[in-house]
Formats: structure tokens, C-alpha cells, sequence
């Protein structure tokens, strides 16, 4: 058994974070951790205690420069460590990513969030692939409200494929605009959580965020838009490159896919695939990855698509 003892002054809420991410760091490192009076204990494999001491050793003298920590950056510095990027943790500590709109703050919860973040910045097409639950369609969001709120952009355009996934869209009640707003009910609670009820009405109604099917970008030139093509694993290649040919000046473009949920009827044809096998090289254009690794929903979640990906041979 290890220890590290803490120091007396550094802040004290860095051992409190500490101490609430115990089993996180059990689950990154794999060593077990145990907390007792000011020392910090644990016991593994050698290489892995080796890692786990310079990475405390590390944030500790973070946080001696004055350097205020929150359990996020625990957790993104906790993950980066597991993934071998122990000697970047204090630049980007450092340099944190904040989306920021009218007071409110949306923070990126693992470093694959945060290269996301960046990358959105700096280019004009984003693609952000990976399973559910990893932030791809809330970080896109939070960032469209960001350019709309501090008038990078004018408007935002939410889109999505209307693709069937076990019901019929002719045995739903209703007309058209009835049928397909199921469709879009996780862009609208994005937006409800993030802006509120009354101010995404307020935006819809006066048209500065329209969301709309995929069908209705043909023959569109969009400019000073922030576009969101959600769920584009379920397009078609004819569709995809549709869409992409769409925006016009000043506007930002990310597309998310999950390629492990294609509800077309030939998964193959999905224009996902070929957008990034394609695109991949262009300057302004950028795919980022995710993957179980950055599910922030419950934990369990990562644990469920852990074991789809163990047995999908056998579904």
C-alpha cells in the first residue's frame, strides 16, 4: 500500500473533490484508493501506482498555484491521465473551455468534450461521432446558442433525417408537423434546459431557431447560421451531400452521428461513412471521435454500451 499526504495549505475543497471521485480514479487507474485523515492511500499493479502518484502530485501543485479546481476538472484530468496525456493535464487546466451565453455556463466533461468545443471554434464543419449519451447533439447546441447570444451568428437551424425506427409515421395521430415533432423532442429539451420553456418559444416563433426535417434544406442557401444535423448517421449519401452544400456565408456547420444506431434498412448506405472517409483531409473541416469513455449521462450507460459492444456478434 502507497500514500501521498496531503499538504496542508492547498484548498481544502480539492480533497473534498478528491475524496467524492475516489471511485473514478479506482476505475481509470485500476488500483483501489482509500482516504484516511490527510493521506491519501492506494494499492495496484506498479505501473499503474506510478501513474496514479504523478498524477496527484500534479494537480495538488495545480491547485498550490492558486488555481481553484472543480470536480470537472478532476474528472477531465482523471481521464486524461488513463489516456496518456498526464503531461498536458496542466495546460489545459490551465486554459479551460467554458461555453458561455447570458450568464450561463456550459462546461465539456471529458477532453475528447473539449477537443469537440475547440474544434468548433476554429473550423466551419464539425463532425462528432460517437455513441449515446456522449454530448454530441447538447455540446452543438449550447455552442449555437453561444454564437446566437453573442451575435456571431443571426439564427440557428436545427435539422434532422425523419427515419422510422420500429413505429410507422402513418399509424402516429395527427398532421405532418404532428408526426415528426417526436423526431426532434431531444433538440427541443436541449434547448429548454439550456435557454428555458418560454425564451426557445420565444426564438421558434420569431424564426431565429428553426427546426425543420432534412427535407426542407433542399434548395436552401443558409448564411449567418449556426446548422446542426443531428442524427446524421441516418442519411443517405445523396442526402448528406445535400445538406453539406447548404451553407452559404458566415455560418457554422456541425454534423453528429452515432454509427452504432443506422435505423436505415441498409446500415451501408448510411452517408455518415463516406462524409468522413472523404472529407477528412480539407482544411476547415474536422471529425472528432468520441466514445464510451465521454458517456456523461448515468454510468450505467457506459456500462450498457460496453456490453452491446462485447455481444453484438451475437444480436
Amino acid at each position: 500500500m502507497e500514500e501521498i499526504i496531503y499538504p496542508e495549505g492547498v484548498k481544502n475543497n480539492l480533497f473534498f473533490i478528491i475524496r467524492k471521485n475516489i471511485n473514478k480514479f479506482e476505475s481509470d487507474f485500476n488500483i483501489a484508493v482509500s482516504l484516511r485523515g490527510n493521506k491519501i492511500m492506494f494499492d495496484g499493479e506498479t505501473g499503474n501506482t506510478k501513474r496514479f502518484r504523478k498524477y496527484i502530485e500534479e494537480i495538488i501543485e495545480i491547485s498550490k498555484d492558486n488555481k481553484k479546481l472543480n470536480e470537472n476538472d478532476i474528472k477531465i484530468s482523471s481521464s486524461m491521465a488513463n489516456e496518456g496525456k498526464l503531461d498536458f493535464i496542466k495546460e489545459e487546466l490551465n486554459n479551460k473551455v467554458i461555453i458561455k451565453f447570458k450568464g450561463k455556463e456550459v462546461y465539456p466533461k471529458t477532453f475528447n468534450q473539449r477537443e469537440y468545443i475547440k474544434s468548433i471554434y476554429k473550423n466551419d464543419l464539425v463532425f462528432s461521432i460517437g455513441p449515446a449519451g456522449t454530448g454530441k447533439t447538447f455540446l452543438a447546441i449550447a455552442m449555437a446558442l453561444n454564437f446566437l447570444l453573442n451575435k456571431r451568428v443571426e439564427r440557428i437551424v436545427l435539422t434532422r433525417p425523419v427515419v422510422e425506427a420500429g413505429e410507422k409515421l402513418g399509424f402516429l395521430p395527427g398532421d405532418i408537423q404532428q408526426k415528426v415533432n417526436p423526431y426532434f423532442r431531444p433538440l427541443y429539451d436541449a434547448l429548454y434546459y439550456l435557454i428555458g420553456f418560454e425564451k426557445t418559444s420565444e426564438l421558434i416563433e420569431k424564426e431565429i431557431i428553426e427546426i425543420a426535417p432534412l427535407a426542407y434544406m433542399r434548395g436552401r442557401t443558409i448564411n449567418n447560421a449556426f446548422i446542426i444535423l443531428d442524427e446524421g448517421q441516418n442519411t443517405l449519401n445523396t442526402q448528406m451531400k445535400m445538406f453539406l452544400t447548404r451553407f452559404g456565408q458566415n455560418s457554422k456547420v456541425v454534423v453528429t452521428a452515432d454509427i452504432s444506431q443506422i435505423d436505415l434498412s441498409d446500415p451501408k448506405k448510411s452517408g455518415a461513412f463516406k462524409a468522413i472517409k472523404i472529407l477528412n483531409n480539407i482544411k476547415g473541416i474536422k471529425i472528432i471521435y468520441l466514445n464510451k469513455k465521454d458517456v456523461v449521462r448515468h454510468s450505467i450507460v457506459q456500462k450498457i454500451i460496453e456490453a452491446y459492444d462485447k455481444n453484438k456478434d451475437e444480436i
